[in-house]
């Protein structure tokens, strides 16, 4: 897992640099960019004065004990549907782990509290309807940034619906308290990654908008490939970041 996060990295910064010399010419995987822009734009103002200092204030009043207990019932939550899409792509014997892992945090973990399951060497897997999909031969589509969701496609749209339906807070039966249980998990995982803020501000010198969507598609390929990555591509990028790598700023986090 740490070596996929480190190719990731390094897949991210090679292809943002890259951008730098390319800035003006058309990506052929942003058509709509002239809508994209405009809303990624709103979407940072919403951040930087709403979802941030939100996110600060939650991480101020909030002991280190109880937003890893908040962030914990949140992933427990999510493995439901992580099973779900388990099974959807065939992926039988993970998605037996996955629904271990939702079993044995919602009862020894007493709701997904404490992460039993981590202990115990049952790891925590990423699925979502958007990579089923994909495993579908539904095509991604283009580029798109959505209001308030952020970068997307086509393609993810039909995974945010498929990932809300197999979310049990989505039933809860009153509209608001369901709305504020996904505000607080939007609040909580905004707040777990304000560290990682520092990348997007280093990343804005070489064109924050493409930065997140290079980013954007990188990771998406990468999930859909299940982290299979064409060598030569590997190659590429890592000849790519080191020719690159010393005109970078030193980053806080990683």
């Amino acid at each position: 897992m740490c070596k996929k996060n480190k190719l990731l990295t390094s897949i991210i910064f090679a292809m943002t640099l890259n951008g730098c010399a390319t800035i003006e010419k058309a990506n052929p995987d942003d058509p709509w960019e002239s809508w994209n822009r405009p809303v990624h734009d709103f979407n940072d103002d919403l951040d930087d004065y709403v979802l941030k200092p939100v996110a600060k204030g939650y991480r101020w009043i909030t002991p280190d004990f109880v937003d890893q207990s908040i962030s914990n019932i949140f992933s427990n939550i999510d493995d439901i549907g992580v099973t779900i899409n388990d099974i959807l792509q065939g992926k039988i014997l993970q998605s037996g782990l996955d629904a271990s892992r939702f079993l044995v945090n919602s009862t020894a973990g007493l709701g997904g509290i404490i992460d039993i399951a981590t202990m115990i060497d049952l790891p925590k897997h990423n699925e979502d309807f958007g990579q089923t999909l994909g495993f579908w031969g539904i095509p991604t589509g283009p580029y798109l940034v959505l209001p308030f969701f952020g970068p997307s496609s086509p393609r993810g749209v039909g995974g945010l619906m498929g990932d809300a339906a197999f979310n049990p807070i989505s039933y809860i039966g009153l509209p608001i308290v369901s709305a504020a249980t996904f505000a607080t998990e939007k609040v909580d995982l905004r707040a777990d990654n304000l560290g990682t803020s520092n990348i997007a501000e280093e990343a804005a010198a070489f064109g924050k908008y493409e930065f997140y969507r290079d980013a954007y598609i990188s990771k998406r390929k990468t999930l859909i490939a299940d982290g299979a990555i064409d060598e030569e591509e590997e190659a590429s990028w890592s000849l790519d970041l080191d020719e690159n790598f010393d005109d970078l700023e030193p980053l806080d986090q990683l």
